[in-house]
């Protein structure tokens, strides 16, 4: 075979080329939504698009390749633009959802809404549903999906169950046993109960229509909700890049967006 024919491989000087070894499996691409807000860095004060390195530490370590996806304006157009890119989505972190979008008025302890944030993470939420794409919610992103979804929050959990356990405050955060549900993905992926790391003052309410709850912590808060059948979408609203130890969620997100790229190309 020489260079003219189909498949062929040539090298510079007209004889045949060496292939290498095997390229590995490729690593799928997750896109994990930002925070934008105000940061210091170097000699700048500005707002940026940015994100704990947990996060994405703790995704390339579980096999996956990270890329940010920071909150900018949205139509559902380019919502589907990014998506094409990716293939799981991670809803991070960050300040509290804009009550109106689940029909409060807000607490006096809700943040300041981020209404460019909501709008982007709600935006790639519905289309990566639409698509099947796994998707994994931590923390906010588990408020997100129930109130994409239809549910509600309480905004303020210690009015609610009457302690601050959950947000200690500082930064630091709270380690708590969370019990998952039977049956559940939640508990196929972390047993019967794990110890997560916690930091947050609102918790799911009314649960979002056809999602179920997977675990709850002591307290009876929802800790965890998922929607049933083959599709991946599962959110927790603990902190699992907290535990560099325990990587069980982010390997599954992994491996679920290796399935879906691997269906894409079949296509």
């Amino acid at each position: 075979m020489n260079g003219s024919e189909p498949g062929g491989s040539a090298s510079l000087d007209g004889g045949e080329a060496k292939l290498g070894p095997p390229h590995e499996t490729a690593r799928p691409v997750i896109g994990l939504t930002t925070y934008l807000d105000r940061a210091r860095f170097g000699v700048w004060d500005a707002r940026a698009g940015l994100l704990p390195a947990q996060y994405i530490q703790s995704l390339t370590a579980a096999g996956g390749i990270a890329v940010l996806l920071p909150p900018q304006p949205v139509t559902a157009e380019i919502a589907a633009r990014v998506l094409d890119g990716v293939n799981a989505l991670v809803i991070t972190g960050g300040r509290d959802l804009d009550p109106e979008g689940y029909g409060q008025t807000p607490h006096a302890e809700t943040d300041r809404p981020d209404t460019t944030r909501d709008s982007w993470e709600f935006a790639l939420l519905a289309e990566a549903m639409k698509r099947g794409m796994p998707v994994l919610g931590i923390c906010r992103g588990a408020q997100v999906l129930n109130v994409a979804l239809g549910g509600t929050l309480h905004q303020h959990l210690p009015d609610v169950i009457g302690n601050t356990g959950h947000r200690a405050g500082n930064g630091v955060f709270t380690p708590m046993p969370v019990r998952t549900v039977a049956g559940t993905r939640a508990a196929d992926l972390l047993g019967e109960s794990c110890r997560v790391q916690c930091y947050h003052h609102q918790a799911i309410a009314d649960v979002g229509a056809k999602l179920v709850v997977s675990a709850r912590d002591d307290d009876g808060v929802i800790e965890a909700i998922e929607l049933p059948g083959e599709e991946f979408v599962l959110a927790v609203q603990w902190h699992p890049e907290e535990s560099p130890e325990d990587l069980r969620l982010f390997t599954a997100i992994v491996a679920e967006a290796g399935k879906y790229a691997s269906a894409r190309v079949a296509e």
